[in-house]
């Protein structure tokens, strides 16, 4: 799978030739570089591992500095494997948005906003009591029964309750590239796209 490692930068809206607005997220996508390359024989699988980003290299272990070394990259801040790479590349190489064309079509893969605890209407979009008179003046938000009895004495998993929200690997399918401004590495992507803004994403044909 072909794909770039990118930063949220924001969203934006523009016109296309009918003159219809498009909402749309931009996408910093890339550089990356190649820092490794697998193979059926060595690995067990063919795959590519690309380095996206800078960190300072005093916050970088000496096991990933040395790794970087072999591929020429001084540092990374992101590094995550593309399995059945399509593009044929070496060691070292410089991948960016102009991988991609306008009118294709990618998944991106993100971590979604954490919005903490939070209870079942938020969270699993419960309705809530419907009748909010006759003395029921705090169970407007409340779960309800969970349906544990003498059996079975306990609450099934999965059971949908309030909990941590938010924060979590979203993959959202089928985005339409609008734009790519290949000199400046962005893309811009139909739709929204989870995380914050300078969160980091990935693209996948």
């Amino acid at each position: 799978m072909t794909g770039l490692i990118g930063k949220k930068v924001g969203m934006t809206s523009i016109f296309d030739d009918n003159g219809v607005n498009i909402a749309c997220t931009i996408i910093e996508a890339g550089p990356c570089y190649v820092t490794q390359i697998k193979d059926e024989d060595t690995d067990g699988y063919r795959a590519v591992q690309l380095a996206f980003g800078e960190r300072k290299e005093k916050n970088l272990t000496k096991a990933l500095l040395g790794h970087l070394k072999t591929s020429g990259v001084k540092t990374a801040a992101r590094i995550r494997e593309f399995r059945d790479f399509e593009e044929s590349v070496d060691l070292g190489t410089k991948l960016d948005a102009s991988i991609f064309e306008e009118g294709e079509i990618v998944n991106v893969i993100g971590t979604s906003k954490g919005k903490g605890f939070q209870g079942v209407v938020k969270r699993h979009g419960f309705g809530g009591v419907g009748q909010q008179t006759h003395g029921q003046h705090n169970r407007g938000r409340a779960p309800g029964a969970i349906g544990a009895a003498s059996y079975p004495a306990r609450v099934f998993k999965g059971m949908r309750m309030a909990g941590r929200t938010g924060h979590s690997r979203v993959k959202t399918r089928n985005l339409q590239i609008v734009k790519v401004f290949k000199d400046k590495n962005l893309v811009l992507v139909k739709g929204s796209v989870p995380g914050a803004k300078g969160s980091y994403v990935i693209i996948e044909k």
